[in-house]
């Protein structure tokens, strides 16, 4: 029977592609005097359910939504974490 897989997805830019956005956060951190923050990065964070077989099956789906779609391979990297929703289950809380 199939079962319903909560899946956070985090993309971020891989660490040879510089990131204006996250240059312009940690600028205005320091100038609000957050001195000691660096190598700020800005990323994407994703929340879906996916219905699968099992646990192998929730993971191929994600890892072709990740490389179709919601990163893009060329300057981003992706994970994400899985947990089986039970039935009853009140969701992601």
């Amino acid at each position: 029977m199939p079962k319903n897989y909560q899946c956070c997805i985090y993309v971020t830019l891989r660490p040879s592609v510089l990131d204006p956005a996250g240059t312009a956060v940690e600028s205005g951190l320091k100038q609000l005097g957050y001195d000691t923050v660096a190598g700020v990065r800005i990323g994407k964070y994703i929340e879906l359910t996916v219905t699968a077989a099992d646990e192998i099956s929730a993971r191929e789906q994600l890892d072709q939504m990740c490389d179709q779609l919601l990163a893009n391979p060329v300057i981003e990297n992706y994970r994400f974490d899985l947990h089986c929703q039970e039935m009853g289950d009140g969701g992601w809380g």
